[in-house]
């Protein structure tokens, strides 16, 4: 264990969007740590295809989006956190547009795609590479910025917290983490006055999910083993279009497939079947519609998989609006542009995590959250199209501004590290 611990202002566990937001608005004021578990661009929000959400279509309204998302979260979600991530995807847009994300234009405007579950155009995109663009666009901006230092290859094992009696009452201080230090191979005490989880979800404890590797549900447990609550954690929702490939387990077919006029048919009939499931909205209906109906086809038929056929639309109306996926998948010997894809359910996101209220805070003082390892409350029981990354922008933007303007609160950690340990193993609890 090392003696001297690494010392900030800020420490950010995670360079997803949440984490990058997050700490590029702290940075003007503080000195942000930021520590990656694996390459800085690893995470989730790289492999992100379809867009984010926001009301830009004319015609389209917050109530619209917020209802969408309500029905989507099977009436399951927080209301009012529905509203404050709604109302400010604009603005986030536009930061994001200044930051130099290039988003697709169609003439003087935004070009707006059509997701399952939405009743409006309203996905902002780059190609089908939105979240590797954003990415690219967050650690540039990152990587410029004096005030943040960048740490690869860091796994963190736990929460440096206080030494506190009442262990889950929620009344211990976090200091910072305890970090494996993969080109070392030791352990290391990383110290701050505020600690920010952007871990992300917990899809690679599924067989076949389209999570990356990394997704493991590390900064959920290590919250919880220090007294956080967890809550939604069943809630996994299922994209309905995994490709199928023995080999590849885990590459997405963007909704936006659906959206542009792909049809989902079954192999052995030759029948589009969305409408035996939802006729009013076929494919566009929300993921876990789609996924469950998928589901039921394989398993009713002892089939392998699904196809997902978009085919009838012009060649090159398909390579111009999905030009990745249709590299991949020549690659792997299928010309979705001639033939159909085949496709199956696989875990795709984490609906639940660590509770945090609209600031992003926790339970355990100096602990803040955002991203897909928190229950915000904006999801309910099924996360709705492309509103993934709409949440990482508006809460990292939400637990700067609320660690900004309640710094002088904000305890300093103990000095060399003293009064910290990790968090310990998981005790047995009455339940």
């Amino acid at each position: 264990m090392a003696n001297d611990p690494h010392t900030s202002d800020i420490l950010v566990i995670g360079s997803g969007a949440a984490g990058l937001t997050a700490a590029l608005n702290l940075a003007a004021r503080f000195k942000v740590t930021v520590l990656a578990k694996g390459g800085l661009n690893e995470g989730s929000t790289a492999w992100a295809q379809g867009g984010i959400a926001a009301v830009l279509e004319p015609g389209d309204t917050f109530e619209n989006h917020i209802e969408d998302t309500i029905v989507a979260g099977a009436g399951l979600n927080d209301r009012a956190t529905v509203e404050m991530v709604v109302e400010n995807a604009p603005a986030a847009i536009e930061r994001l547009a200044r930051l130099g994300v290039p988003f697709n234009t169609d003439g003087n405007s935004l070009h707006l795609t059509r997701e399952g579950g939405h009743s409006h155009r309203r996905i902002v995109h780059v190609d089908d590479a939105t979240g590797w663009a954003v990415q690219e666009a967050l650690l540039k901006a990152a990587r410029a910025n004096p005030n943040i230092t960048l740490v690869p290859d860091m796994v963190v094992i736990d929460l440096a917290t206080s030494r506190h009696e009442e262990r889950y009452s929620g009344a211990g201080n976090v200091w910072g983490v305890y970090a494996f230090n993969r080109a070392t191979n030791r352990v290391e005490l990383f110290t701050a006055s505020a600690t920010v989880l952007a871990t992300g979800g917990a899809g690679r404890t599924y067989l076949f999910s389209t999570a990356p590797r990394g997704a493991t549900g590390d900064g959920i447990a290590m919250a919880w083993r220090a007294g956080c609550r967890i809550s939604n954690m069943e809630f996994m929702q299922f994209h309905p279009t995994c490709l199928y490939n023995l080999e590849v387990k885990n590459f997405l077919i963007t909704e936006a497939v659906r959206g542009e006029g792909g049809q989902l048919i079954n192999p052995q009939t030759g029948k589009r079947f969305m409408a035996d499931y939802d006729p009013e909205r076929m494919e566009l209906a929300p993921r876990d519609v789609v996924a469950r109906a998928n589901d039921a086809e394989i398993k009713r038929d002892g089939l392998d998989f699904v196809h997902l056929d978009i085919s009838h639309m012009p060649s090159e109306f398909v390579k111009g609006h999905f030009p990745n996926i249709y590299e991949k998948l020549l690659g792997l010997g299928i010309d979705m542009t001639a033939q159909p894809i085949p496709v199956v359910p696989a875990q795709h996101y984490t609906c639940g995590g660590i509770v945090i209220d609209r600031h992003g805070k926790t339970d355990l003082p100096g602990l803040y959250a955002a991203g897909e390892c928190t229950q915000s409350g904006l999801h309910g029981a099924n996360r709705l199209a492309s509103n993934s990354l709409l949440e990482c922008f508006v809460f990292g933007e939400a637990v700067a501004s609320h660690i900004a303007a309640n710094w002088d609160d904000l305890a300093p950690p103990p000095r060399s590290g003293h009064g910290t340990r990790a968090a310990s193993p998981i005790p047995t609890r009455k339940w």
